[in-house]
């Protein structure tokens, strides 16, 4: 399963106008982590993000999956295992019906048309929207973009699930299914999120950002408990961790 692996070493990125967005960050996953990124605004996450499947080139330092480094060379073969959940699905959804933007993927990849259309019917199952298949993706709403934007990262079978903020702008219905259908999805998941309620159900493990560094990685419930990390962080605790504000007794430990 060395192909779910996620390594980075030593990464620098500084953007065109001078804004350093990652400083020196190094860490590595292993197959089947669920592993949240957090931070404050401009921290780096989207930056890190970008990085692990190519968006972003650094400066200094490397990528790798699995045996892959992520090189002009390797870069298909990394876009083939890891599966880029976009914070705005605006972004990811461009063709003129759901089916045809969850059909991009495994049509670029060589896949039949038949074969296709068995990977759309799949993805939408999961998520849940076959119904919306011929529905235009400007008509749905935003916890329907976001899930066929997920479905369409699914059709092309990835190893390794990057998201960005994928709860926001979500109803609490829609958050819940969303965290639900997560905790289905068994290989390597990387979550770059505000939403540390979530974090707490789906991530074991987690890195905190703090202006492009890392300066926590560790079990999620110790960083978590940590308050002194996450007031310097700019981050409060989840609210299932929180006392009772109308009665002050202590939540979830």
């Amino acid at each position: 399963m060395s192909h779910h692996i996620v390594e980075a070493v030593n990464l620098h990125y500084t953007y065109p106008e001078g804004t350093v967005g990652l400083e020196g960050i190094s860490f590595r996953i292993e197959h089947g982590e669920s592993v949240a990124i957090v931070g404050e605004n401009g921290a780096g996450k989207s930056t890190l993000l970008l990085h692990l499947n190519g968006c972003l080139t650094a400066a200094m330092g490397s990528v790798r999956i699995g045996e892959h480094a992520i090189t002009k060379k390797n870069i298909n073969a990394v876009r083939r295992s890891v599966g880029m959940v976009f914070q705005n699905p605006d972004d990811q959804l461009f063709m003129p019906t759901v089916f045809d933007d969850v059909a991009f993927g495994p049509l670029n990849l060589g896949y039949t048309k038949q074969e296709a259309e068995a990977k759309v019917n799949e993805a939408l199952d999961t998520v849940r929207m076959r119904h919306l298949s011929r529905r235009p993706p400007y008509k749905l709403s935003q916890g329907e973009k976001r899930s066929v934007a997920i479905a369409a990262v699914l059709a092309m079978s990835p190893d390794i699930l990057v998201m960005d903020e994928p709860t926001s702008s979500l109803d609490p219905l829609s958050r819940r299914e969303l965290i639900n259908l997560l905790k289905q999805f068994q290989h390597t998941k990387i979550i770059a999120t505000h939403d540390l309620d979530m974090v707490m159900d789906i991530c074991r493990r987690t890195i905190v950002l703090h202006k492009g560094k890392i300066t926590a990685d560790g079990p999620t419930k110790d960083i978590l408990r940590d308050s002194e990390l996450l007031h310097r962080s700019k981050l409060e605790k989840p609210l299932s961790m929180q006392a009772c504000p109308a009665c002050g007794a202590p939540k979830r430990s």
